[in-house]
């Protein structure tokens, strides 16, 4: 699942394979920007804010590209095929003279002038993996709220940006807490570390092709996507159940021994773990990048 490590790395390659080049091909295909042409613009840099991302080029203007669940910017060379996708999932073509950067099921994509970035980022909390990174500022605006369930406060890209659903399972049992319990009843020892876990669990994955969390070569994840398998601890079941971020409900994991505060009602966990049935083990994966508009969660 695509988070705040995945966006840092979907920049770092257009970046490294646009920047302080010229434009020969400019693609954008939605229908408010079907004329628009930005060939001959010099890319100056591609910057990753939270999970958005923000393709900037001269003459003050910047694409933003927000990939939510199952978006992906993909980079070929001259000879080589494009595959991400049917042709007509594609949304934006960016090429140079030496490589071609393809946006797949791009379901935010704007164009909009450098100055006014903050129309769609200046709502973010603190990014985990970017210069502004304040941990002070983020745990304050986790505890501005201490009732608020500590997963959604965590999927609340207002506190912090970059956490998705696989980094607030896994910060949770981390954390030795259930998803459920209110943020203001963490003790005060986990609390105080929460910021620079979280961080850290981000800055060791962004290099990493597949996402680990355990530092061992088994199982990457020690919830996520282990629904009914022992725990990695102490071998009790991990639990799955639905737990909302403010914008939709997600499946959330979590070990009932390992991590103590409130859980789901007994009906929302069977029937979301009789739906999500037997899923493999793939969390560790990343498929594309994740997230929302300003004023929700993501």
């Amino acid at each position: 699942m695509p988070e705040g490590d995945t966006v840092w790395q979907t920049a770092r390659r257009l970046h490294t394979a646009l920047a302080g080049k010229v434009l020969t091909l400019s693609d954008l295909r939605v229908p408010k920007y079907a004329l628009t042409d930005l060939s001959g613009r010099t890319v100056l840099d591609v910057t990753p804010r939270g999970k958005h991302l923000l393709t900037r080029v001269d003459g003050g203007l910047t694409l933003h590209s927000h990939l939510r669940m199952d978006g992906a910017w993909k980079v070929f060379a001259p000879d080589q095929r494009w595959s991400g996708g049917p042709a007509y999932q594609i949304r934006a073509v960016l090429g140079t003279a030496d490589r071609t950067a393809v946006g797949y099921r791009l379901p935010v994509l704007e164009l909009l002038h450098t100055a006014d970035e903050d129309q769609v980022v200046g709502h973010l909390g603190p990014d985990l993996l970017g210069p502004d990174w304040n941990p002070e500022q983020a745990l304050a605006n986790l505890l501005a709220d201490p009732d608020r369930p500590l997963g959604e406060a965590l999927l609340d890209q207002r506190n912090l940006a970059g956490i998705g659903n696989v980094y607030k399972c896994e910060l949770c049992f981390l954390l030795g807490a259930t998803p459920w319990l209110p943020v203001g009843a963490l003790p005060a020892d986990r609390t105080a570390k929460l910021p620079a876990l979280a961080q850290r669990l981000l800055e060791v994955n962004r290099d990493r092709p597949i996402r680990n969390t355990t530092g061992r070569r088994g199982p990457e994840l020690f919830t996520y996507g282990r629904a009914r398998r022992p725990c990695l601890r102490c071998g009790t079941p991990i639990r799955l159940a639905d737990q909302g971020d403010g914008s939709r409900d997600r499946p959330t994991y979590w070990c009932p021994h390992c991590q103590t505060g409130p859980a789901p009602a007994r009906n929302a966990v069977n029937r979301t773990a009789k739906s999500a049935g037997s899923r493999p083990d793939t969390a560790g994966s990343r498929p594309g990048t994740a997230g929302s508009r300003p004023g929700a969660p993501g």
